[in-house]
């Protein structure tokens, strides 16, 4: 899967949409991001950890070196991955 990323000093940052009570989780790039559909609500930060938890398997990186920017509380995020030159 090719996502569409930004390069920072630290990593990469890329775009997410997120699609919360989902009846099953999946993974789409899109054209300026991905979408990701999940089966958490987004409730107490349990959508996000899901998120993470579903690029770190799909990218294969550690889970630690997601970072949410902007929009933890939102559908549209931005997500820094340190630590990384290219995804």
């Amino acid at each position: 899967m090719k996502i569409p990323f930004r390069k920072t000093k630290d990593g990469v940052m890329i775009n997410v949409r997120v699609l919360p009570r989902a009846s099953r989780t999946g993974i789409e790039a899109i054209e300026d991001g991905v979408k990701i559909k999940l089966t958490s609500p987004p409730v107490d930060g349990a959508a996000n950890e899901q998120m993470v938890e579903i690029l770190s398997e799909t990218l294969g990186i550690r889970k630690s070196a997601f970072r949410v920017v902007r929009g933890r509380s939102s559908r549209n995020k931005v997500v820094e991955i340190v630590g990384v030159e290219n995804i």
